[in-house]
């Protein structure tokens, strides 16, 4: 077939393969019933997992379809003529067939797209928690650096899961630290200076550290009211100034 398919793929493949069969010569017996193997689905679904797990595309499983039904019709089409069987007959067992691999790659298809949202979900959570991590450096004094584009996304996870933490934490001083921050735009910073007021209605002391020249030009379009805060070229600096409050 000239397709580059991992060792343990092929003798999965042909452990199904095998299987197939079998179910096959079962399911001729009564015409009118279908019924799909679990081996098949299971199968089906782990090629999914798979896929999904290296990065790959749905592409990558749906064109081994296309042969491997070539290999199935040649085969049946050479025992059908060594036992004999009648031209309905043969059409018969690789309707069935083609039934077979249609059910799998239609299972194939919703467990790929169910594991990919699932895959961008977690992947995005994980990203969030990057971005925005609590990096305690003294008893009561944590830094959080915003990191990467820092967007509707984050704003909500700050406020959803970082907010409570560092309440729990019972800080004084919290250091937020742009150095890091990619790109900011007036609606997250104006969001950001709220949930900076929210934490210091808890009593938290919000300092500021390394915001670039472009990222004050922000706010100063957003109109947003810094008279109150203490802003800092660096964290060092923020720190040294802390530790002589």
């Amino acid at each position: 077939m000239k397709l580059d398919i991992p060792q343990l793929e092929k003798e999965q493949a042909n452990v199904m393969y095998i299987e197939l069969f079998g179910f096959l010569g079962e399911s001729l017996i009564d015409e009118d019933k279908e019924v799909f193997p679990d081996t098949l689905i299971e199968w089906s679904k782990k090629n999914a997992e798979m896929q999904v797990s290296s990065g790959g595309g749905i592409s990558e499983i749906v064109r081994r379809y296309p042969p491997t039904r070539e290999v199935f019709n040649e085969i049946i089409t050479g025992i059908s003529i060594e036992i004999g069987l009648s031209v309905n007959e043969n059409a018969f067992v690789l309707k069935r067939v083609n039934t077979l691999l249609d059910v799998s790659l239609n299972e194939t298809f919703l467990s790929f797209e169910r594991l990919s949202d699932k895959f961008k979900k977690d992947k995005q959570k994980e990203l969030l928690k990057l971005s925005a991590p609590i990096v305690p450096v003294k008893d009561n004094t944590v830094i959080l650096p915003l990191i990467g584009d820092v967007d509707t996304n984050s704003v909500k996870h700050i406020l959803d899961n970082v907010v409570p933490r560092i309440a729990e934490m019972g800080v004084k001083y919290v250091i937020a630290d742009f150095s890091g921050a990619l790109t900011i735009n007036v609606q997250i910073a104006q969001s950001l200076h709220k949930i900076g007021g929210t934490l210091r209605l808890m009593g938290i002391d919000v300092v500021i550290a390394g915001l670039r020249p472009d990222m004050v030009q922000t706010v100063v379009k957003s109109n947003i009211d810094m008279s109150a805060i203490k802003s800092f070229a660096s964290v060092k600096q923020a720190l040294e100034s802390i530790q002589e409050a």
